[in-house]
């Protein structure tokens, strides 16, 4: 890094936070403060929807995926595409839900099935999406020792990650979801910019046939360089359809940009025009990742932490003065605008649909904004605490999978038959919920723990989850409906 470099990531970061001070006063209402008052249109809500989904976290983890699978990756961003595409066309769930103008899944919840459903539920999306986000701070401080050369050691790791929490915090207390927007926008612009050049320095670094002989040559199986059945199996493929569909339809950080939104019309033409961005941000981040195991001459490192730090080694090395210092800018921007949204969706979920009504509906708007200030600092300690603490060694994404479905795999149960079918009840929907606990048990310390699952893979005991989640909920709705029937 040059003082050319030092420079452009420094005026990026004063933008930001000038812009978080700058919109402080913006988020008055807590509606405002949750949902930029559902005035947000269609060009900023595509940018935004990208500039949350395609964070640092992602460009690491994808890098780590292209790394190791080469190619056959690339399956994951085309199911991606494809699903946020017929959403688009569909609307499925996501315009019902923007009709009922609900600002989160668990106000769904209480419509459609009452209130300790909605508590319930919103429970236990706080835990899956907590645990999901617990390892995005230790991914950023990875990137920021690799890529400027900082020593190894718990100790630096520990600094350089409450330094990264601070500047988070900061910004995304002072604006609220208007200020998270905007930055998102800048964030999306500065990282497009960054991951163009990358790719385009890679290509002339490496030789675009170059990359192609040299990963078939160094491969130890090359006939699953370019097949994923072949690589990972029919199970993993199965379940990155099942992970793209939920990201898109009831994931929060997603599923909150839609509701921002001025009308359903917006919200599916924002699926629609965001789902060529879906297959970019899986496909440009591995590319990355092969380049780095191209330029490192096959070399991969048995942890799969050590991975994750191949990319932003590999970059630091070809990148010239001031390039480099717009990428890493770049990165730390998919680093905030990940780390806001995040921060921003627990804290008001938490807030509006666990405290509130645990209160009686009875919290003014700027007890809610209060709230969910305090909870965002309590999830910025809480990051800090897990991403030191866990030694799980799967690859970041089968992390984010697993514990995603702590949420999602009980919540789409809920959601799908609840919207669509009209004998769905509120047993039903709570022992769904439940069952999707289960997924817990596919967090690799857990897993290696228990002899009859250790020898399972996260996304078997994923589908598994899934599976018993719409099992109960079909199963529960028959034996206890509700006794005045809701309509859908």
């Amino acid at each position: 890094m040059s003082p050319l470099d030092y420079f452009i990531v420094a005026v990026y970061l004063i933008t930001i936070f000038y812009v978080g001070i700058r919109y402080r006063d913006r988020s008055s209402s807590f509606s405002t403060f949750m949902i930029a008052g559902r005035k947000v249109g269609l060009s900023l809500g595509v940018a935004t929807m990208l500039g949350t989904e395609l964070g640092l976290i992602t460009v690491m983890y994808n890098a780590q995926t292209g790394f190791r699978d080469f190619f056959a990756a690339f399956h994951i961003g085309l199911f991606a595409m494809v699903v946020t595409m017929l959403i688009g066309l569909t609307g499925i769930v996501v315009v019902k839900l923007r009709d009922l103008r609900v600002k989160s899944i668990p106000e769904y919840y209480q419509i459609r099935f009452g209130n300790k459903v909605r508590v319930v539920g919103a429970i236990i999306l706080a835990v899956g999406g907590i645990l999901n986000m617990g390892l995005f701070l230790k991914v950023g401080a990875i990137f920021i020792q690799s890529v400027f050369g900082i020593a190894d050691g718990e100790l630096v790791l520990s600094v350089i990650m409450v330094v990264l929490l601070l500047m988070v915090l900061v910004y995304t207390i002072l604006g609220g979801m208007i200020s998270v927007i905007i930055t998102d926008f800048i964030q999306f612009v500065v990282l497009s910019v960054g991951m163009i050049l990358s790719v385009l320095f890679s290509i002339y670094y490496l030789g675009w046939t170059n990359i192609f002989t040299q990963v078939e040559m160094l491969s130890s199986n090359p006939n699953s360089i370019y097949d994923p059945i072949q690589s990972r199996g029919g199970f993993y493929i199965t379940w990155q359809v099942i992970l793209g569909f939920v990201s898109a339809v009831i994931w929060p950080t997603a599923i909150t940009r839609a509701l921002s939104l001025d009308s359903s019309e917006t919200v599916k033409k924002q699926y629609m025009w965001s789902s060529a961005s879906f297959l970019i941000r899986f496909i440009v981040p591995c590319f990355l990742g092969i380049c780095a195991y191209v330029h490192f001459n096959g070399y991969t490192p048995d942890s799969s932490w050590e991975k994750l730090s191949m990319m932003p080694r590999y970059l630091t090395e070809i990148l010239p003065m001031g390039v480099l210092g717009i990428v890493v800018a770049a990165m730390v921007a998919a680093f905030m605008s990940t780390h806001d949204s995040y921060l921003l969706c627990w804290s008001t979920i938490i807030t509006n649909d666990i405290i509130d009504p645990i209160k009686g509906g009875k919290l003014s708007s700027s007890e809610k904004i209060r709230y969910s200030r305090i909870i965002i600092v309590i999830l910025g300690l809480y990051i800090l605490y897990w991403g030191l603490m866990y030694n799980g060694n799967d690859s970041i994404w089968d992390y984010l999978g697993i514990t995603g479905a702590v949420y999602f795999t009980g919540a789409i149960s809920v959601i799908l038959f609840g919207v669509y079918w009209s004998r769905a009840s509120s047993a039903g929907a709570m022992a769904a919920l439940l069952g999707g606990l289960s997924a817990l048990i596919g967090l690799e310390p857990i897993r290696k723990s228990i002899p009859a699952v250790s020898s399972l893979r996260p996304e078997e005991i994923g589908l598994m989850t899934l599976g018993f989640s719409i099992f109960l909920m079909i199963a529960f709705s028959l034996l206890m409906p509700d006794k005045k029937e809701i309509r859908s």
